[in-house]
C-alpha cells in the first residue's frame, strides 16, 4: 500500500538516520513492493523471495546510517535485496548474522576499514534498539530464541543453533524464516509507537552476570541473586546427566575449584530469555582445559531462572 506521508525519500532517510523509527517504517512500507519485485525476479515466487525482502528490512535497521545519498534510498534498498538474493543463489555454506550488505559495491555502502562492530552496537548507534527489541519480544519464545542466537549472539551457525535448541537444522531454518517474517510485520505496524528502554533490561542482566560470577568466587550468592536461581532451576546438556536434575550452583563451584574463571563479554536479554557470553581462562598446565569461550543460555519465568544450558560456540574461523 502506498504511503500517504508527503515527505520525500531524502527527508524520511535523514529522519530515520537521526533515530526516528516511524520514518524508517514509512520508507520500508513505501518501497516494499519494489523490493519484493527485485527478489522475485531473481528467486521466483515463494518463501525464498519473501525471506530476502525480510532480511533486507532487518538489514536496513542496522545500516540506514550508512546511506550516503538519502534521495537514492530506494535504489539502496533494492540493492540490498538483490545482493541478498544473489547470495542465496550462490551460497555454498551458511553465513551468520543479519547479512546482505558486506558485498555490496562501495558506492551503495560505505564500509569502514576496521572490523565491523557487533550488531547491537550498530543498532544503538542508529537509535533503533528499543523498536527492534519490542518487536523481538512480540515473537513466540521458540522463534525469539533462534532469532536472538542467530542475530545477536556469537552462536550463529545453523548447526550450533540446532544443537542448542535440540531440534533439526531444518527446524532452525523454518523458525528463522517465521521469526523474520513476523519481525518485519511487527516492525512496520509499530514504527510510530513509543517503545520501552531495552538498554535497561540488558544492563540489569549484565549486572546480574557480574554479581553472579563475583559472588560464586566468594563462595556464596547474596539473597537478591540466589532468589533468581531457585531450587527448581536445573542445568541441561553437557554438565547434566540424562534424567538427573542438576542445580547450576554446584557445577559453578566445581569449575571454580578447577581454576576456571569466566569474564562477561556480551549480554543479550529479553524478558524470558537471557544469553551471557563469557571469555574463559584456564589455570596454567590444565590437562583438560575449558574452551576459551562459552555462553550461558537461560530460560526464565518472572525473571527467575528455570533452565540453564552452557553452550560452547565453535571457534571463529
Amino acid at each position: 500500500m502506498a504511503s500517504l506521508d508527503p515527505s520525500t525519500d531524502a527527508e524520511l532517510t535523514r529522519r530515520a538516520q537521526s533515530g526516528e523509527t516511524g520514518a524508517l517504517g514509512l520508507l520500508l512500507a513505501r518501497h516494499q513492493a519494489s523490493m519484493r519485485a527485485v527478489a522475485m525476479s531473481l528467486l521466483g515466487y515463494g518463501p525464498d523471495a519473501e525471506d530476502a525482502v525480510q532480511d533486507a528490512a532487518l538489514t536496513a535497521l542496522r545500516r540506514i546510517g550508512d546511506v550516503r545519498d538519502p534521495g537514492a534510498v530506494g535504489a539502496w534498498l533494492k540493492a540490498v535485496v538483490r545482493n541478498g538474493a544473489r547470495m542465496r543463489l550462490r551460497a555454498t555454506r551458511e553465513k551468520p548474522g543479519l547479512d546482505g550488505l558486506d558485498h555490496l559495491p562501495l558506492d551503495h555502502l560505505p564500509l569502514c576499514a576496521h572490523e565491523p562492530p557487533h550488531p547491537e552496537r550498530l543498532i544503538e548507534q542508529h537509535a533503533m534498539r528499543d523498536w527492534i527489541w519490542d518487536a523481538v519480544e512480540e515473537l513466540p519464545p521458540q522463534l525469539r530464541l533462534v532469532l536472538m542466537l542467530r542475530h545477536f549472539s556469537g552462536i550463529t551457525s545453523y548447526q550450533e543453533i540446532a544443537a542448542v535448541c535440540e531440534v533439526p537444522v531444518g527446524t532452525v531454518r523454518s523458525r528463522l524464516s517465521q521469526a523474520r517474517g513476523k519481525m518485519a510485520r511487527v516492525l512496520l505496524s509499530t514504527a510510530a509507537q513509543t517503545h520501552d528502554d531495552a538498554s535497561a533490561l540488558t544492563e540489569d542482566s549484565r549486572q546480574e552476570a557480574l554479581e553472579t560470577l563475583q559472588a560464586s568466587e566468594r563462595g556464596f550468592l547474596p539473597r537478591e541473586i540466589s532468589e533468581l536461581w531457585p531450587a527448581e532451576a536445573e542445568m541441561v546438556g553437557r554438565f547434566g546427566r540424562p534424567g538427573e536434575r542438576v542445580h547450576p550452583t554446584p557445577v559453578m563451584r566445581r569449575m571454580l575449584a578447577a581454576g576456571v574463571r569466566q569474564h562477561v563479554r556480551h549480554v543479550v536479554a529479553s524478558r524470558d530469555i537471557t544469553i551471557w557470553e563469557m571469555d574463559v581462562t584456564n589455570p596454567a598446565g590444565a590437562t583438560d582445559p575449558c574452551p576459551p569461550t562459552l555462553a550461558w543460555l537461560m530460560l526464565r519465568q518472572n525473571r527467575r531462572v528455570r533452565t540453564l544450558r552452557v553452550v560452547f560456540p565453535e571457534p571463529a574461523r
